[in-house]
């Protein structure tokens, strides 16, 4: 596809939490990007993601504007929609082009992926029995704890020693964890072992060799995750600039691409 100055293409990834959407220029340089709770109503969500980015960005509509993520279906008006697990692949192979492998934790799902040097997918794995290990988990320790989620990182980061939670069901491990408080252990040390209970649900699914290039919400707002995984695993742990955006941004990538090689290659 040739490039024309001004040219810009969009895309949205509609998750579970929050709804993202980024404009790329011809050299895949991202124009803007938006961010929006994604509440009970997708399609409001990404219309609404869509129009900011785009009043952000300026200049003529773009292109193409491709939908991803848990709530694709309701974006209306894109010119396509591919799964998540092929944008995460493509933004995060952007960012680091060589063999990687992907672990993007979400609201409500962990998604490994598989990158090989060419930037072809070659395997995922993706954990949905439960919460544990995702961000909702993290922010039902929070609510039950009755401290901002933006708070657990810094009081993680304040632990002496790591107090493991027995329970990895969400609603077990915050009673578990209001408990065990109740009897005098460090808050700081009980939050800590909830972060290393995300992990390890991570490091359950597949080994982690080489280079783990970690995206989503999760980690942007608790970069302690991805420190934690790297001493778990023994990986080469990499954080993209905006990894909450990894997503949207792969979306972008894949409308600039051509959306019909995306689509033939998830078939």
């Amino acid at each position: 596809m040739s490039v024309a100055t001004g040219d810009t293409w969009a895309g949205v990834d509609v998750g579970s939490t929050t709804t993202k959407a980024v404009v790329i220029d011809g050299r895949c340089e991202v124009l803007a990007s938006h961010v929006v709770p994604s509440g009970t109503d997708l399609g409001r969500a990404a219309s609404t993601c869509l129009e900011e980015v785009l009043r952000a960005a300026g200049g003529p509509a773009p292109r193409a504007v491709v939908a991803t993520g848990f709530g694709r279906s309701a974006v209306k008006g894109a010119d396509g929609a591919v799964t998540e697990i092929t944008c995460h692949g493509r933004g995060a192979f952007l960012e680091f082009p060589e063999a990687i492998t992907v672990v993007d934790i979400g609201g409500q799902d962990t998604k490994v992926i598989s990158i090989d040097r060419t930037g072809r997918r070659v395997g995922f794995r993706m954990n949905r029995k439960c919460s544990a290990g995702t961000g909702t988990f993290l922010e039902e320790i929070a609510h039950r704890l009755g401290v901002p989620l933006g708070d657990l990182d810094a009081m993680a980061r304040r632990s002496k020693k790591a107090a493991p939670l027995s329970s990895y069901c969400t609603v077990f491990a915050s009673t578990e964890m209001l408990s065990r408080i109740r009897a005098g252990e460090p808050i700081e040390d009980l939050v800590r072992g909830a972060y290393e209970s995300v992990v390890r649900r991570v490091v359950e699914l597949t080994a982690l060799r080489g280079t783990v290039v970690v995206t989503g919400g999760v980690v942007a707002f608790n970069p302690i995750v991805a420190e934690i995984l790297g001493s778990v695993s023994g990986a080469d742990v990499r954080v993209p600039r905006r990894p909450q955006l990894i997503g949207a941004l792969g979306a972008a990538l894949v409308a600039k691409d051509g959306l019909r090689v995306h689509q033939e290659q998830e078939v």
